[in-house]
């Protein structure tokens, strides 16, 4: 029997327990915790919530296979996963294994009572039971950070669609990986993915490799071409850098993706196909419409599920793993042991900017693995360019108290001393510079915004070699 506005909750957590149980209670929600799975399958039989919420990790047996058990004995029953050990086979496990829904901890009570409650929404709706789930490869994208989780979180949603789906990323972000991992985890896995880079084709050159073109349809065309369209037939095509199509391509482009069909270049026969499209782009294509460079009923065409890809900067927190990735993969390819970082070169490397994001990551680690001499990586193996970052140059963003301390720890981290001797010098000069500017060179108004008397001010400036004349009053 189904009882109800009811929840149960399966965690070995009892704090976790706790929190959820008074969040959704207060919600008006009846609840009722188990600390594993096993406990909640032996009630199950008889009696049912309208939802389950669950840890991945508990002893006995696992979310997931709690899961499974659940779809088995209660199909339906809309199961909320959550772990605190978060990764992409994770999240995409527990959605193809017909999770209702996939938080990652530390969640947001806010949030996961909201998530409840959509769950208490739909349990009376059916809904179709997915196949078991089968032992995924090991992927390449690796993230713990929240930003990397919503990545993370979109892939499982889309792991039975055929939806198109636009990337946004910077450069080097790993937009490849990711159009992977929605081809891998779709129902088109068994079949072709074909990657292509817009950026990288001549122009005159992109119909024909995206169509192919007939024998004879242009000078050089001694045999008949299948484009990259006709070779992804049945399986997904990435185009990658989009913004960089030009115009005739994204007309044909269109009619593609409206018809289902296309002529290769000199060619009078349609040819129908069946492709998943995946897009990626560096850019802003909303400006790019604005502007007339890109189509704007293509781009609402491709801009149906849109998946942004962070920077690096945006998620320090998952550089070592990357990184402990990196010199596994490079060691295994030049059969040599892998390298590992010392704690402060691990701590100072986090702190970059790395502007090529993930791809400059991955060749630093290359580049270590070939140049450091030892197993352990010191700080002075860094290759120059990552040990020649100016002060002025540290990572963006933050407030200055932020800034300020990244260049101190920095600095102590490549063994520099004597801070103050250069930090409190330079603090006073742009100080000492900013109100004057500010008081036309006024030097008593400028004193007194600074908290100084005037003549410290002019001693001040004496010391900082900035002019020893009395300026102006």
């Amino acid at each position: 029997m189904t009882q109800a506005n009811s929840v149960w909750i399966a965690d070995d957590d009892r704090s976790i327990r706790w929190v959820l149980e008074k969040a959704l209670n207060q919600a008006g929600i009846v609840t009722r915790c188990f600390e594993n799975g096993d406990a909640l399958l032996a009630q199950l039989d008889g009696d049912a919530p309208e939802a389950i919420i669950s840890d991945i990790r508990m002893p006995g047996i696992d979310g997931l296979k709690l899961l499974s058990r659940i779809n088995e004995i209660q199909p339906g029953l809309p199961v909320i996963i959550t772990t605190a050990h978060s990764d992409l086979d994770s999240a995409v496990a527990s959605y193809q294994g017909g999770a209702f829904e996939y938080l990652p901890k530390p969640f947001d009570v806010d949030e996961a009572v909201a998530t409840t409650q959509r769950a208490l929404q739909h349990a009376q709706k059916n809904r179709n039971l997915m196949p078991e789930e089968p032992e995924l490869e090991t992927t390449e994208i690796i993230g713990e950070a929240p930003a990397m989780q919503e990545v993370f979180r979109a892939i499982g949603r889309l792991s039975q669609s055929n939806i198109t789906v636009l990337i946004n990323g910077e450069s080097g972000t790993g937009k490849e990986l990711v159009a992977q991992a929605l081809h891998r985890h779709s129902p088109r896995a068994s079949k072709p993915f074909i990657a292509l880079n817009m950026a990288a084709i001549p122009k005159d050159l992109m119909e024909s490799e995206l169509f192919g073109h007939e024998k004879g349809a242009f000078t050089g065309a001694t045999a008949q071409r299948r484009g990259r369209f006709e070779q992804a037939n049945g399986g997904t095509l990435f185009l990658d850098e989009i913004g960089d199509m030009p115009a005739e391509t994204q007309t044909r482009l269109l009619r593609v993706l409206a018809d289902g069909e296309f002529y290769r270049v000199g060619g009078h026969t349609p040819v129908k196909v069946d492709v998943r499209i995946i897009a990626a782009t560096h850019q802003n294509l909303e400006k790019l419409v604005q502007n007339n460079s890109f189509r704007e009923d293509l781009f609402h065409r491709l801009n149906v599920i849109r998946i942004h890809l962070p920077k690096l900067a945006e998620r320090r927190e998952d550089i070592p793993k990357l990184m402990q990735h990196f010199f596994s993969r490079a060691g295994a390819e030049l059969n040599v042991e892998p390298k590992r970082l010392r704690p402060d070169t691990e701590e100072y490397l986090s702190q970059l900017d790395w502007p090529g994001n993930v791809r400059q990551l991955e060749n630093t680690c290359r580049w270590l693995t070939v140049m450091a001499s030892g197993r352990e990586i010191h700080i002075n193996d860094l290759p120059p360019e990552l040990l020649e970052q100016p002060a002025g140059e540290t990572p963006s963003g933050g407030s200055w108290q932020d800034n300020l301390r990244r260049w101190a720890d920095q600095e102590l981290m490549l063994g520099k001393d004597k801070l103050l001797d250069r930090a409190v010098p330079q603090f006073e000069r742009i100080m000492i510079e900013a109100a004057l500017k500010y008081t036309h060179g006024r030097r008593r108004d400028a004193s007194n915004l600074l908290g100084w008397g005037r003549n410290t001010l002019t001693r001040k400036i004496k010391e900082l070699g900035m002019g020893d004349d009395d300026g102006e009053d």
